[in-house]
């Protein structure tokens, strides 16, 4: 593995910039097996980032073809990372965060990363959210997208206390049998800027997320 700008984290288990970014990662967009759980990414460089603060893992490529999710009609091929990583931490963690484990629902518990907020949400931003460029009003959009409408709660009371202005709509079902809630447009180009501040310093960020991101912001700068 190439040098990615993350060493591994002291314990996963602890609140840490690189852990709550990890955790964040798992919940949105990942999978818990007793034992093991799995990451996914559709950016190679975060697959390398999330198996370095695991302290390794073995990272899986492969071709999806995924439906959107407010549209199931219209599909989309993309090369898909799994991060998977195995080991007594992976039970632990589940316990912990409250994390669905196999076909059990889960709790989400991350109070103990009430100091890390802004990686959680990135986390959880880069593996369950869309960002977009709204071209009717020219402006940024920013949802979250999730079978599970626990998890979608919890990132709501998250967004609730976060220090930026991230105002939310209500909680609607998609069209594929799963749900969805929208950051409300005037307060979503100031999320994501908080959201992507200071990332540089620590390289906890998927590179074509974040430039998703800025250019969303710049188009809506120029409408």
């Amino acid at each position: 593995m190439s040098d990615v700008g993350v060493d591994p984290a002291d314990d996963l288990l602890k609140s840490a910039p690189e852990t709550a970014y990890l955790w964040g990662h798992v919940a949105g967009g990942g999978r818990v097996e007793p034992g093991q759980f799995t990451a996914l990414t559709n950016d190679e460089t975060c697959a390398n980032r999330l198996a370095a603060i695991a302290g390794g893992g073995e990272i899986d490529r492969r071709e999806t073809e995924r439906e959107y999710a407010h549209n199931t009609a219209v599909t989309r091929v993309k090369d898909e990372y799994h991060v998977m990583v195995e080991g007594d931490v992976v039970r632990s963690a589940s316990a912990a965060f409250g994390l669905p484990v196999g076909d059990d629902a889960g709790g989400y518990r991350f109070d103990v990363f009430e100091d890390r907020r802004k990686q959680l949400l990135r986390g959880l931003l880069e593996s369950c959210g869309t960002v977009c460029f709204k071209s009717s009003a020219g402006t940024v959009g920013i949802s979250f997208v999730h079978d599970d409408r626990a998890l979608l709660d919890t990132v709501n009371r998250l967004l609730d206390a976060c220090p930026a202005d991230a105002p939310t709509g209500p909680i609607q079902e998609t069209s594929s049998g799963g749900h969805w809630f929208g950051i409300d447009d005037d307060a979503a180009a100031g999320f994501g800027e908080w959201v992507y501040e200071g990332s540089d310093g620590t390289s906890l960020f998927a590179p074509t997320r974040r430039r998703k991101l800025v250019r969303s912001l710049e188009e809506a700068e120029n409408a």
